[in-house]
């Protein structure tokens, strides 16, 4: 069933879907940090994840990178058996209202991963989490936009996690983009107004690696 959300994207199922192989990896460009942009721009992930694929992944697996809108932290007995993990990171993105138009930065935007290796082909489904504007207080969760940077560094901090759980690599830096020189000064966080604490998951920084029966 064919699915059209406020953002103008069309959702299959509610999942944006984009398999990706290493052979077909663009060049790398150097990233930027645009000025505030407000707006969700789920192609500039993908993008990314694309030209980080093949350097940060080098073991010649397909990888596919979905998002879901209705994604949660909480594994199933059968999703842990097939080998899904859970990776949550705050990030610092950007929000408008579409309501009033206010724009805000927020430095604890949750992002929820799910990722998982079958044999040589991997899955990553994501879901950012929203927030609600101050001045509406209408409990309408605006999602976020994000620079070209905190895109990359968010997704070198995926595929770190990825190597160490699905590769078993664990020689990895997990503060990739954390250095307090690029500390974005925000007001402190509404958690009345956040989707991410709504659901009891927001800025945890965990990953379900549990193999228990």
């Amino acid at each position: 069933m064919l699915l059209v959300d406020k953002y103008g994207d069309i959702l299959r199922n509610n999942i944006h879907k984009s398999t990706i192989v290493p052979s077909q990896r663009k060049s790398i460009s150097q990233p930027t940090r645009m000025s505030r942009p407000t707006d969700w721009v789920p192609s500039l992930w993908m993008e990314t994840f694309q030209d980080l694929l093949e350097d940060e992944l080098e073991y010649e697996d397909q990888w596919n990178f979905n998002f879901s809108y209705q994604l949660t932290n909480d594994l199933t007995f059968k999703e842990k058996k097939r080998g899904w993990k859970i990776f949550i990171q705050c990030v610092h993105g950007n929000f408008h209202c579409s309501s009033c138009r206010k724009t805000w930065s927020s430095a604890r935007v949750t992002l929820l991963f799910r990722y998982m290796l079958r044999g040589t082909r991997g899955s990553v489904i994501m879901r950012p989490f929203g927030q609600a504007c101050l001045t509406c207080q209408n409990d309408q969760f605006e999602l976020p936009g994000f620079s070209e940077e905190d895109v990359e560094n968010a997704l070198l901090r995926l595929f770190a996690k990825i190597r160490k759980n699905c590769y078993g690599d664990d020689s990895d830096n997990g503060d990739v983009g954390f250095s307090g020189d690029n500390e974005v000064k925000t007001k402190p966080h509404e958690k009345a107004l956040c989707q991410a604490c709504r659901d009891g998951i927001c800025c945890q920084e965990e990953e379900d690696d549990s193999d228990d029966d």
